[in-house]
């Protein structure tokens, strides 16, 4: 958890493979501890192929059967549809935008927000930004998508700096050049 924090959390993503995998954890991640997919997350790249979602589209009813019987990931079926639905999903939106991450990053106008949190509970669930991005996916056939996930991919893929004020991190996301 700690590294994730220090290396990861909030650092702008604008890989597309890289934002997939963030989308497809936090999707898994609903209901649960995010320590929990952390721990899970080698177990998850071998189950979905690497987080690449063009063979992950293709996924049928052994793969799916596979994945209800790999104890090494969440094993709850309508995630593992919603995931295999929103690979189709998110390559229509590489083909209509050329890119996820050019679609993505529109719901922050194209940089991060950097919010000035003193407190961790002065961190919302969902924002509007949140609101919005949930609806437009949900609309493009995701599943999974609701405001706060939306708000976790967010928050870990860097679309907004949520790093408390006086975390050493705060500063350090707040000084990478925007893209």
């Amino acid at each position: 958890m700690v590294v994730y924090h220090d290396e990861e959390w909030g650092v702008p993503v604008h890989d597309d493979r890289t934002l997939f995998e963030y989308l497809l954890l936090d999707s898994f991640q609903a209901g649960l501890s995010w320590a929990v997919i952390l721990r899970k997350r080698p177990a998850f790249r071998e189950a979905f192929a690497d987080f690449d979602p063009v063979p992950i589209a293709e996924f049928g009813d052994v793969e799916v059967r596979e994945l209800l019987e790999n104890a090494g990931i969440v094993r709850n079926r309508q995630k593992i549809l919603a995931t295999i639905s929103n690979a189709a999903a998110f390559l229509e939106v590489q083909r209509e935008f050329g890119s996820f991450d050019r679609f993505i990053w529109q719901f922050v106008g194209g940089a991060p927000i950097r919010n000035r949190w003193r407190g961790l509970n002065d961190i919302p669930a969902s924002t509007g930004a949140s609101e919005l991005m949930s609806r437009e996916l949900k609309r493009r056939g995701f599943g999974f998508v609701g405001p706060t996930i939306c708000y976790a991919f967010m928050q870990g893929a860097g679309l907004v700096n949520d790093h408390v004020v006086d975390c050493f991190r705060h500063p350090e996301i707040e000084s990478l050049p925007v893209d």
